[in-house]
């Protein structure tokens, strides 16, 4: 019977009050078949696709080789930043560097100079890789179990709050390549166990499990899928030994080689290897001159802003979208050091490039010196203050759409641009941008604002870690 055929032979539509068009045509069971056929895509598209991480993601990550790093470093570099900026004539100099309007830059000097004086590092990796180099075991083991205790040490000021400390904190150890493999296991057991056993944490009612709240895992120089599995099959025997709960191990990966943006079949391998994971990926990081050496970049020409950089962002953002895995960008190594001119050349470019992620929607960077804390702040604090009057205009208008009263907005802003511009406003309430008070005087809730960013995961996002 042809489509004609069948369509004469229905059951003409009955009209008149409360008619509601032609009749369904498919069998009545057929949505339950449906649900049957997704079932396990559906529980996939769940664990795998849970949306964006609601938790804080700092703003960047700072980089100081373990042997270095004291209890004192986050207030030592605080310190070191604020006497920089002075000394090439104040931070109001600084953001004038960094491009920032002029009619912003009071407001914004005093809420960094505050941050400098209280956060300066949010995220600290105590390096055991590169920035380390190759030691002697007995004191690579010694460094392994100093970090540990600077760690929970930092814990332990987080939740005094009478000493600057990072929100976040861990170690980065040697990769999973066969010469550094076995170094690389040891010293993290080293640094687990000690941190568990010896931190004290789980004693002083800070932490049931003896493990910080933002502690941070980094494995370097990825190269294979299977790499990933070790990984998750050590941090599983970590568990199992040192009582912590399933899946309380979670670690960031350090894309550094082209291997893992193109594999051998042609395919990218960056799925298969979150898949591998099991859900422990925490964020995907990624390694300027590592990656940039890999493809033969000659050093002068190695940047965060080189055409293969962006290339390997764009499909790194594109695999961890929706997955709740963070990005964060790589580094700059032209420092703010030296003479005058030189100082001012890297903040300028520093900044630049700062805000160039920011708008390309990555949110987090590396800094390699206390002197890059200056215009990290000021350019996240310019970029989260300079559409946050009217992301909270179109979000009010959003919220009260259908509310008489309530002026329609001049854009006509759907779900997920709402959530877009919520996610936005969340992320500058982190980060010390916004306070929670300027929220309510534009006429937003925050518990609202962070449900409109996150549906369904609001509360974990104000629990996770509170706002500097």
């Amino acid at each position: 019977m042809s489509r004609a055929e069948r369509s004469a032979h229905q059951a003409p539509v009955v009209t008149g009050s409360g008619a509601a068009g032609a009749a369904p045509v498919l069998p009545p069971d057929f949505a339950r078949r449906a649900d049957l056929l997704l079932a396990a895509t559906d529980a996939d598209l769940a664990r795998f696709y849970p949306g964006e991480n609601p938790a804080r993601q700092p703003v960047h990550t700072c980089y100081v080789p373990a042997d270095l790093v004291t209890e004192d470093t986050p207030a030592q570099w605080g310190t070191a930043a604020l006497a920089a900026a002075e000394e090439a004539g104040g931070l109001p100099e600084l953001a004038r560097l960094a491009g920032i309007d002029d009619d912003a830059a009071p407001d914004l000097v005093e809420r960094v100079a505050r941050k400098l004086r209280t956060e300066p590092v949010e995220d600290l990796r105590l390096d055991l890789e590169d920035g380390y180099g190759v030691r002697p075991d007995a004191e690579e083991d010694a460094d392994a179990v100093a970090a540990a205790r600077t760690v929970a040490t930092f814990a332990r000021h987080r939740a005094s709050g009478d000493t600057p400390a990072p929100a976040f904190a861990g170690i980065r150890f040697k990769c999973f390549e066969a010469a550094t493999r076995a170094r690389g296991l040891r010293t993290l057991d080293l640094f687990l166990s000690t941190l568990v056993r010896e931190g004290g944490l789980r004693e002083a009612g800070i932490s049931e499990d003896g493990l910080p709240a933002g502690l941070v895992l980094t494995l370097p120089k990825v190269s294979a899928v299977e790499q990933v599995r070790v990984m998750v099959e050590a941090c599983a025997a970590f568990e199992d030994a040192l009582d912590l709960p399933a899946g309380r191990l979670r670690f960031e990966i350090q894309m550094e080689t082209p291997p893992m943006i193109l594999g051998l079949d042609g395919t990218c391998p960056i799925p298969a290897m979150l898949g591998a994971a099991e859900v422990r990926v925490s964020a995907l990081h990624y390694g300027t001159y590592d990656y940039s050496v890999s493809l033969g970049i000659s050093g002068q020409f190695q940047s965060l802003e080189h055409p293969a950089a962006d290339h390997a962002k764009n499909v790194m953002q594109v695999a961890v979208a929706g997955t709740g895995v963070n990005l964060s960008d790589g580094s700059t190594n032209r420092l703010p050091v030296g003479d005058p001119a030189q100082r001012r050349e890297s903040w300028q470019l520093h900044a630049r490039l700062v805000r160039r992620s920011l708008e390309r929607g990555i949110y987090q960077g590396w800094d390699l010196h206390a002197h890059q804390l200056p215009t990290r702040f000021l350019t996240n604090y310019a970029f989260y203050r300079g559409a946050f009057d009217d992301a909270a205009r179109r979000l009010v208008a959003y919220a009260g759409r259908s509310v008489p009263g309530i002026e329609a907005a001049d854009v006509a802003d759907e779900p997920a641009t709402a959530r877009a511009l919520a996610r936005y406003v969340v992320r500058g309430l982190l980060c010390g941008a916004v306070t929670e008070d300027e929220l309510h005087a534009a006429g937003l809730d925050p518990a609202t604002v962070r449900s409109v960013a996150n549906p369904g995961a609001a509360a974990s996002s104000s629990s996770s870690e509170e706002s500097a």
